[in-house]
């Protein structure tokens, strides 16, 4: 909900604040937090557990609030050359898809 339209609707019907935070928040999807065991696999689930919130804020800050599509989406995997040690290159590349009123 806009936060405008979660103000007054929480005010309509006396509502305390941290329901109008609430209603104001974008969804989360939920699954199981097991950790994948594979190393690889593991590293990848540690990049979003670690950047995941600030990828998110950026992308925001940058586009609005919204979501990256995980269906309008390509990715590439690279390898870059490096003296101190080859370097894997994930290229990400999404749709930016607004989160919109119903």
């Amino acid at each position: 909900m806009k936060p405008d339209l979660a103000e007054k609707l929480c005010g309509i019907l006396e509502l305390p604040e941290e329901v109008q935070t609430a209603l104001a928040m974008f969804p989360y999807k939920q699954w199981s937090f097991a950790v994948p065991q594979d190393p690889l696999i593991y590293r990848l689930y540690e990049v979003v557990g670690v950047y995941g919130e600030t990828l998110k804020e950026i992308i925001h800050e940058k586009f609005g609030d919204g979501i990256m599509s995980a269906i309008d989406y390509s990715m590439t995997v690279d390898k870059e050359e490096n003296p101190n040690g080859d370097r894997v290159v994930i290229t990400m590349n999404g749709k930016f898809l607004p989160y919109r009123s119903w």
